[in-house]
C-alpha cells in the first residue's frame, strides 16, 4: 500500500449536528446525512440494538488501518459512538455526494455504461482491492451498492470510486468460516456451503460480476449460485479480463494486483470501438461444460443429486 500521511480526523460535535436526511437502509439499520455547523456533511451508520456493535467495530477499524487511501472510504471518528437510552451505536464517515455505483448502473436502465466509464470504475475498484488484499484483508461483500461515488479529484474527471462497507470483511489472520457469506449474486461457487471458502479470490469473483452488470447484463439462478448473462458480445479484451475474474478455480483467478497491468484496465480507448455484433443472451462467460462442472460441484458439496 502506498505511504499515507495521517492527518488528524475531523470529530464532529455530535450535539451540533443537524439531521438532513435517511441516506439508506439495511439490516445492520440505517445510514443518515447530518450537517455541521460549518455546513460540513457527514455520513452517520447506526444500528439500532447493540447486536451490530461487532461489525461496526471491524468497519472502522479498517477504515482507520486505510486512513487517506484514495479508494477506501474514509471514517470522520475514530471512535464508535454508543447510546444507552434508547440503545444503539453508529460510527461517522465521509459522505459520498454522488451515491453509490449501484446508482450510476441504474441510471442506464440496464443498457450497457461506456466502456471508457466501465474501465475507470473496474480500475479504480481494483486499486482498492490491490490495498486490500496486500495487507491480508478480504472485502467478502462487494457488489455496487458497497462502492461509493466522489466528485473527482482529478481534473476533468466527474468522480471518483472507494470502497465501503466492511463490516463482514475478513481481516488479516482470521477463520472465514464464522463470517457472512455475502450477496449470493455476487459470490463465486466455492464460497456457497459451512466450508465455504473467503479468500481474496471471492472479490475478484465480485468484480468480474460487477463489470459484467455495468455492461448491462444481470444475474440468474442456477441451483444454489448464479450466474451472469450479457445481452451483448463485447471486446476481447474485456472477455479477457472477465475471463481472469470468473476462472471456477480461485487459486487460477488474476490477482488484484496482476489485473492492475490488465490491457482493460491500463490503456485508454483512444478511437471508438467498432460495434459489437449481439448475440442469442447466451452465457457469455460459461460454455455449458463448465456450467455443467459447477452444477457437479454443487451437488457434491449438497450431498446429492440437482434436479
Amino acid at each position: 500500500m502506498e505511504k499515507m500521511i495521517r492527518e488528524p480526523l475531523g470529530v464532529p460535535d455530535q450535539s451540533s449536528l443537524k439531521h438532513v436526511s435517511v441516506l439508506g437502509r439495511g439490516s445492520f439499520g440505517y445510514v443518515s446525512l447530518k450537517r455541521g455547523p460549518d455546513f460540513r456533511l457527514y455520513a452517520k451508520k447506526s444500528s439500532s440494538s447493540f447486536n451490530h456493535l461487532k461489525n461496526l467495530e471491524k468497519e472502522l477499524r479498517i477504515m482507520l488501518c486505510f486512513r487517506n487511501h484514495p479508494r477506501i472510504v474514509q471514517a470522520s471518528s475514530p471512535v464508535v459512538h454508543l447510546e444507552i437510552q434508547p440503545e444503539g451505536c453508529h460510527i461517522y464517515m465521509e459522505f459520498a455526494s454522488k451515491g453509490t455505483l449501484f446508482n450510476m448502473i441504474s441510471k442506464f436502465r440496464g443498457n450497457p455504461m461506456p466502456q471508457n466509464m466501465i474501465k475507470r470504475a473496474a480500475l479504480m475498484i481494483i486499486q482498492g482491492l490491490d490495498a486490500l488484499h496486500s495487507h491480508g484483508y478480504v472485502h467478502c461483500d462487494l457488489k455496487p451498492a458497497n462502492v461509493l461515488v466522489f466528485p473527482s479529484t482529478t481534473f476533468g474527471e466527474p468522480w471518483d470510486l472507494k470502497l465501503a462497507d466492511f463490516g463482514s470483511s475478513k481481516e488479516p489472520s482470521t477463520d472465514s468460516r464464522s463470517l457472512f457469506p455475502g450477496t449470493e449474486q455476487y459470490m463465486p461457487p466455492e464460497s456457497f456451503g459451512h466450508d465455504g471458502v473467503m479468500g481474496p479470490a471471492v472479490d475478484i469473483w465480485s468484480l468480474g460480476c460487477m463489470v459484467i452488470q455495468m455492461f448491462g447484463g444481470w444475474p440468474e439462478m442456477m441451483g444454489d449460485c448464479y450466474m451472469w448473462r450479457l445481452p451483448k458480445l463485447i471486446s476481447p479484451v474485456a472477455n479477457d479480463f472477465l475471463m481472469r475474474c470468473l476462472e471456477l478455480q480461485p487459486s487460477r483467478r488474476a490477482t488484484a494486483a496482476e489485473l492492475l497491468s490488465h490491457p482493460f484496465v491500463a490503456e485508454r480507448i483512444s478511437v471508438p470501438l467498432p460495434e459489437m455484433l449481439p448475440c442469442h443472451y447466451s452465457f457469455l462467460r460459461f460454455p455449458s461444460a463448465i456450467i455443467d462442472k459447477v452444477m457437479e460441484e454443487l451437488s457434491r458439496k449438497q450431498g446429492g443429486m440437482m434436479v
